[in-house]
This record gives C-alpha cells, sequence and structure tokens, in this order.
C-alpha cells in the first residue's frame, strides 16, 4: 500500500525534506509550561532535527532559540539566564526572547558589523500548560493555534503527561489510529463475560472485530469502530487525526471526552508523545482491572520515569524500557489476567511501537480492512505534504484553527442502522450546542 519511496518521505521530518517542510508550517508543543522557570536554567530541547534551548526570562517570557549564538556558535545552553534575556557565556552577547541582540560587550565599536546580529529565534505561545514554537517561514506573521478543546484554556501538568519513545513519529502516532488492537494488546486479558454491559466500553472487549469507518475531515482524517451493542442499537468508538500530528483519542464516553495526544518527532528515530487527557480524574473505565494498585487496562498515569539529564533526549524517559523488556511479567501474562504482562495502555504501545525498530519499512506490511484508518491517514498526509512542496498550499485548518473544535473522540451508542457520521453529528450538537461541519469543501 505504500512504496519505499513514500515510507522514506513519511518518516524523514528534518529541513529540506517533504514532511519536515510541512511540519515546519504548524505549531508544535515542545515542552510543559512547567519545565520553564522565570531567570531558571536553559533547557535543550530536539524538535524536527533541530536542537534548541528554551528559557523563560525574569518577566516570564520564553524564548526558543537554535541553541548556537550568532557570533561563533557557542551552545546558549550553557547561557547565563538574567535580567530578560540569555547572555552566551563565551563572549557575553545578550539576547531578548525574540532573538533580539540587546548587548556585546566584547565589541569596541557597537555601530559596525556584525553589531546587532540576532539569534535564530523562533514565535511561542503557550496555552494549556504547553509552550508552542512556530517553525516556520511565517516568523513576522505566523498561523494561530490549532482550537483543539484539549489544549485551550489554563491546563494543569495533573492532565498532561509526557513520554520519549524511540521510535520514529509515525508508527507511534499510527498507534492511534489503529483502533483494533485495542481488545487484544491493551484488554485481551478480560473476561468479556463478568463486564458491566451498561458500560457502553464494555464492547470494545466482547467484541474483536469491529467494522471500520473512515472519512476525510476538514482538519485531517476520522474513523468509528463500529459494533452491535444492546438489542437495537450499535456502539461506535471515534478518533480523529488532526493536521499535522494530533490525534483526538477515545478515554471513554464521548460526552466528557476531552482528549489528544500530539506526536511530536524529536528527529528521525524518537518522538515525545504529550498525552492530554482532561476527564482522566473523573474515574472512567470502570471495567478494567488493577495489578498492586495501577490500572492495568488504562493509561496507568504517571509513568516511572528516568531521572532528567541535560542531554537533547534526556526528558521524560520511562524505567521500564527496551533494555529490560518493558517489565513485561510472563506469569502474568500466562495466567491470563494480562494479554501482555506488560502494565498500562502507554507502556503496551511503547513495547509495540519500538519493537518494529527505529523506522519500520512498511513495505514489509501486509494491510487489511481492520487498517482502513491507517492507509487514509497515511494518504492524506503525504498528499497534503506534496500538494504543499508543489504548490505551496496548506490545509485550510492552518489559517481556520476553528475546524478542529468539531473533533473528539470518544464512544456513543446510537440505534441500529444510524449512518456513522449522522450518529457522530448529532450526539456533538447535543453536547456542543451546534451541528459541525464535518466534510471538507470539494
Amino acid at each position: 500500500m505504500i512504496t519505499a519511496e513514500e515510507n522514506e518521505q513519511l518518516c524523514r521530518v528534518g529541513k529540506g525534506t517533504l514532511m519536515g517542510n510541512f511540519f515546519r508550517q504548524f505549531w508544535m508543543p515542545v515542552c510543559l509550561s512547567s519545565e520553564l522557570k522565570a531567570d531558571g536554567d536553559p533547557v535543550r530541547l530536539m524538535i524536527l532535527g533541530e536542537k534548541l534551548v528554551a528559557f523563560r526570562d525574569s518577566e516570564g517570557r520564553v524564548g526558543v532559540f537554535d541553541h548556537r549564538c550568532p557570533h561563533r556558535c557557542a551552545s546558549l545552553f550553557f547561557g547565563r539566564n538574567e535580567l530578560g534575556g540569555i547572555r552566551c557565556a563565551y563572549h557575553g552577547w545578550k539576547f531578548d526572547v525574540t532573538g533580539k541582540c540587546l548587548d556585546q560587550p566584547n565589541l569596541e565599536d557597537k555601530s559596525k558589523y556584525p553589531a546587532g546580529t540576532p539569534a535564530i529565534a523562533y514565535r511561542v505561545q503557550e496555552s494549556g500548560g504547553l509552550v508552542f514554537a512556530y517553525m516556520g517561514e511565517r516568523q513576522e506573521n505566523p498561523p494561530p493555534l490549532p482550537e483543539i478543546e484539549a489544549i485551550m484554556g489554563e491546563g494543569h501538568d495533573g492532565n498532561i503527561a509526557l513520554t520519549h519513545r524511540d521510535c520514529n513519529y509515525m508508527q507511534a502516532l499510527e498507534g492511534d489510529v489503529d483502533t483494533s488492537h485495542l481488545g487484544f494488546l491493551h484488554v485481551g486479558g478480560i473476561d468479556g463475560e463478568k463486564l458491566d454491559l451498561s458500560d457502553p466500553e464494555a464492547f470494545t472487549v466482547t467484541e474483536k472485530a469491529p467494522k471500520i469507518n473512515v472519512s476525510v475531515m476538514p482538519f485531517g482524517t476520522m474513523y468509528s469502530a463500529q459494533r452491535n451493542a444492546y438489542e437495537g442499537t450499535e456502539h461506535h468508538r471515534f478518533a480523529s487525526y488532526i493536521f499535522p500530528i494530533w490525534v483526538t483519542y477515545p478515554s471513554g464516553l464521548m460526552d466528557d471526552n476531552v482528549t489528544v495526544n500530539a506526536w511530536v518527532p524529536i528527529d528521525d528515530e524518537s518522538t515525545m508523545i504529550f498525552n492530554i487527557d482532561l476527564g482522566r480524574i473523573n474515574g472512567r473505565r470502570k471495567n478494567l482491572k488493577y495489578k498492586d494498585g495501577t490500572l492495568v487496562g488504562g493509561l496507568a498515569r504517571p509513568l516511572e520515569y528516568l531521572p532528567t539529564t541535560t542531554d537533547w533526549k534526556g526528558r521524560w524517559r520511562p524505567v521500564k524500557d527496551a533494555s529490560n523488556d518493558y517489565g513485561i511479567d510472563r506469569e502474568w501474562q500466562r495466567n491470563g489476567d494480562s494479554y501482555t504482562g506488560i502494565v498500562g495502555v502507554p507502556l503496551q504501545d511503547q513495547a509495540i511501537q519500538e519493537s518494529m525498530g527505529p523506522i519500520v519499512d512498511r513495505t514489509m506490511e501486509h494491510l487489511a480492512a481492520s487498517d482502513r484508518m491507517v492507509i487514509l491517514t497515511r494518504r492524506v498526509m503525504l498528499d497534503a505534504a506534496k500538494e504543499f512542496a508543489e504548490t505551496g498550499k496548506l490545509p485550510d485548518v492552518v489559517d481556520h484553527p476553528e475546524l478542529c473544535r468539531d473533533a473528539r473522540g470518544g464512544d456513543i451508542v446510537v440505534p441500529h442502522g444510524t449512518d456513522w457520521l449522522d450518529g457522530y453529528e448529532e450526539k456533538m450538537a447535543a453536547i456542543k450546542g451546534y451541528r459541525p461541519k464535518l466534510f471538507a469543501a470539494e
């Protein structure tokens, strides 16, 4: 379904690559707001293969820079965050959060070149407890932030979890839109006969082979996994892909399922997940089980992380990883209490996705009807990136962020025979008070 050339195009994110150039036209979350303290230590970040430093100045403003000082290319990570700017430790050049050069104390004549040379700084905004950077060409007039429910408003760390994953962003993102794996990887050890069938989520356990409905949307793509439910009804489990790296995933009933994952490429072979679930504290997933006090089939947050280091990939790394087989308990797997022997959805996904290698060879796949959303999303992403490369045209959602408002994941039950998109539209109208515009213009 995908050629070797297309696989290469899909996975590479550096400057000058098809997807790298495309992704830079969108705002990217880069860290938690709480990771940057006023006049605190600069933080190393790597986004889309670029080495960056982030800092918060004494007035609370955030700067995200290419880490190299424009003078002699010494790293600003070693700089002094002081009095409204960051000062390079090599020769004392100082820059504010916009990259403007405030001081060049080693230059006798500050009227001559290179006096006033700015640092390479990206536009920054904060929303929902996250720091966003815009790394594209429109630095003077960047597009607005996407209006995704889970990142609008204040937000707080209790609803956000970051995790470093050692694989390409796309094989990680695809896990969010591959719905049929839920019945095996995550809940395969649950006895369906013992479930409370008043909980619609039970149907994802009892029916392992849903019908997959998919469609292109103004914001990206959408699927529903359709199953028979109570007599005369059907259950739909929805998720939406939003350009360029977001998925609103199903984590409960759609009524309060305000969720999103961002699969941010660190480089070609590693990813930072920004998992946001504003309904997680409401105690959903009552059917799922615990092991030693940890929710086995759910988010199992927070993960246990290794100590943070200051290297480019030293943040939010789980203790359980490939080096210890993700803590797999083979006896727990054998006795049937767990399908995988690995605790928690995030770690189960991590084990599988990293097991494919840093970049999966998709030419070896044998895709089936259950993979319709994966197939469609790949194609939509590649087509949009190619159109941008050829014509400069971007998806409408870039400059019309309100299109993201109609994307939500979650579970609904509808009368048998209801069109899946009609069911979604009616549920969203009941939740939001208006009928969403589901389809992109022809």
